[in-house]
């Protein structure tokens, strides 16, 4: 609709056009013919005027809105980056707070069982003393110590390297007023075994290629192959979100050797794709152990990549993988990246199969950072595992098609998250930060921890290599006190509990 300051700015043109023309023929005596020529070109040019000077006010008027535009824009994104800042603060204090309140009941639950135990024991003693005071103990009788059960505790990945002393005897001091034998002295503490955790590959250097097949085949047909489980955590939060399955294999003197000692002769020996089903049915079970507590976490699988190729061991592996459909979000196979890059026909096919039935896959092993993304994610490629050392060496930014810095964001825009790999220093995680990298694994965080099998008790008396359970749906991870050697543990005496032990 045409407004009515238009109207009125064209009926003013055609009046001034034609009091110029009535002007000119009434004033000057020009004849009408050229009165009308003269008020027609005046009015030609008013119009013109009116039309530029139109334009020219839209044009200053489009250009205000654009740049309040611009602004407006502006603004909204530092509001929502400022959001997207307390957002992560919000959730690094919930985080420390949870992990801190559960650290808090880990320590006064475990001092109240120290309390429970120490008050039996002061009650055990101060009876012993009453009897012997009224004459009715053996006069050089010592007073046994009830042998303490430790209490299993709420975390349920184990650490290996603690060795609990033995605990002193508590004997019954005769009185003072007869000649009694004093009661025998304690025998002294009988060094502690080496758990067989605490093996390394030292054990296997000293084999050789005979010797570890020999060893590879009895650990196979004796089911002593263990599974060892290492978290991964969200950056900066170090929340577990996913565990890589370790493979480790025991010997005939339950000593451990590690993978990268057996690997390449169970590959030549044909053994692996043996290997690789008991590993997943291992993974299986220990997945459907973590999601009772925590629907969230999920578990690496390696897969070699002889298995993918061999048509009857892959025909076993995905049945068995067909049968436990129900945990493929939630499991994930992992193979090394010169697997990917040489995949052949058949390799290529049990992949798709594999990726049909709704499981996705990680690449680890990384050499370089020359990655393919999209290729990568049509195949179902979700995680890429690449050594933190790699992705600092300043070396990669010329010899790679990417920064090392963007890697994260040009994954992430295909739906595959990295994880750095190898960490063994804070200042290394610092630095993966600026690379915006989400997700973290190493030894600074946890080394690969073993399994307890399931309904075995907190108790002595459990093998040294028997592992256990996996923590809780909070995804911190403490040392347990079950017992690696026959004598029995001492229990950690820490605040209320070392004051009674005083008294």
């Amino acid at each position: 609709m045409i407004r009515i300051s238009t109207i009125f700015i064209a009926i003013c043109m055609v009046l001034v056009a034609a009091s110029l023309g009535l002007a000119l023929y009434s004033v000057a005596g020009i004849s009408g013919t050229e009165s009308a020529i003269v008020a027609l070109t005046a009015l030609t040019f008013l119009i013109l005027y009116n039309a530029v000077s139109m334009r020219l006010r839209d044009r200053s008027d489009v250009g205000g809105q654009i740049a309040d535009l611009s602004r407006g824009t502006a603004d909204l994104a530092r509001q929502v980056a400022e959001f997207g800042r307390r957002l992560a603060a919000v959730e690094g204090r919930i985080a420390s707070s949870n992990s801190t309140n559960s650290d808090r009941i880990q320590s006064v639950v475990g001092e109240i069982n120290e309390l429970g135990g120490l008050v039996r024991q002061l009650a055990t003693t101060v009876s012993a003393h009453e009897d012997l005071l009224a004459g009715a103990a053996p006069v050089s009788a010592a007073v046994p110590v009830e042998k303490q059960e430790p209490v299993a505790p709420f975390d349920l990945i184990a650490t290996t390297d603690e060795r609990p002393a033995a605990p002193l005897p508590l004997t019954a001091a005769p009185p003072m007023s007869t000649a009694l034998p004093l009661p025998p002295a304690a025998p002294p503490a009988v060094a502690q075994p080496r758990p067989a955790q605490a093996v390394t590959a030292q054990a296997a250097n000293g084999r050789n290629q005979t010797q570890l097949l020999a060893a590879l085949r009895n650990a196979i047909d004796e089911n002593r192959i263990d599974i060892f489980l290492q978290p991964m955590v969200t950056l900066p939060q170090r929340k577990v979100r996913f565990y890589e399955a370790v493979t480790r294999l025991r010997d005939e003197r339950d000593q451990l050797i590690a993978a990268e000692e057996f690997i390449s002769i169970a590959e030549a020996s044909g053994l692996i794709g043996r290997i690789d089903n008991m590993v997943m049915l291992r993974c299986v079970q220990v997945l459907r152990r973590l999601m009772v507590r925590n629907k969230d976490v999920g578990v690496f699988c390696n897969v070699a990549a002889s298995t993918l190729g061999n048509s009857t061991t892959f025909a076993q592996c995905l049945d068995f993988l067909e049968a436990n459909r129900a945990l493929a979000p939630s499991l994930v196979l992992e193979f090394k990246q010169s697997t990917f890059r040489n995949l052949g026909p058949a390799e290529t096919e049990n992949l798709a199969a594999l990726a049909q039935r709704g499981f996705r896959f990680s690449i680890d092993h990384v050499t370089d950072l020359r990655i393919e993304p999209r290729e990568l994610a049509d195949r179902g490629v979700r995680f890429i595992k690449v050594p933190a050392s790699l992705l600092l060496d300043p070396k990669q930014a010329s010899a790679s098609d990417i920064h090392p810095s963007d890697l994260s964001d040009l994954l992430g825009r295909f739906g595959i998250d990295l994880i750095a790999e190898r960490i063994e220093g804070e200042r290394a995680v610092v630095d993966l930060l600026d690379y915006d990298v989400r997700f973290g694994q190493g030894f600074l965080f946890a080394p690969p921890r073993p399994l307890r099998p399931e309904g075995a008790s907190a108790t002595g008396g459990a093998a040294p290599n028997q592992a256990q359970d996996i923590q809780g749906s909070n995804g911190s991870a403490t040392p347990s006190s079950g017992a690696t050697s026959s004598a029995p543990p001492s229990q950690r005496i820490t605040g209320n509990a070392a004051l009674a032990r005083r008294i």
